[in-house]
């Protein structure tokens, strides 16, 4: 499976490997294997990272990284995370004019409530780095919104800016 890997792959792999490497034993914690994946932009569900071996509590298992390459060729495989299109159409639900806004409300409740939810700040952030402002009547537009959060944002935090 880690032959899916290219050499730059396994390498950076390595590198995310060895940061979360806490005890210098060449190993993570399997509470982390979610966080070392997020650094290596991807973006695994919290059902992911349970399936591939990951553990909510820290101490009860460890990886080396032997067992955590094919974890991370996986997921990188898997194209279940969705794009731009899937989540517009998922907004455009509450496009009630249709007419490419929505309450502003609204998409703050779905941050915060639905999903792998966000907490305040992470929505604060997210708003502040990737929200156009809203209108007399509460609305922004989503699409913008939507598009900035699937190309910049995650590139901005590859890059440690967010």
């Amino acid at each position: 499976m880690a032959g899916d890997l290219s050499a730059r792959d396994i390498e950076r792999a390595e590198f995310a490997f060895s940061i979360f490497d806490l005890d210098g034993e060449d190993c993570i914690d399997a509470n982390s294997i979610g966080d070392v994946l997020r650094a290596l932009n991807c973006n695994p569900t919290l059902a992911t990272i349970e399936k591939m071996g990951g553990t909510k509590k820290r101490g009860e298992k460890k990886l080396k990284i032997e067992e955590f390459l094919p974890i991370y060729a996986q997921v990188k495989k898997e194209k279940d995370t969705g794009c731009y299109e899937d989540f517009l159409e998922c907004l455009k639900l509450y496009d009630k004019n249709e007419n490419g806004l929505m309450l502003l409300a609204e998409l703050n409740h779905n941050l915060l409530a639905l999903g792998e939810k966000l907490n305040d700040d992470e929505v604060a952030e997210v708003f502040k780095d990737c929200l156009d402002p809203e209108d007399d009547e509460g609305q922004i537009p989503y699409a913008p919104f939507l598009r900035k959060m699937c190309d910049g944002w995650g590139a901005k935090t590859e890059e440690g800016g967010a």
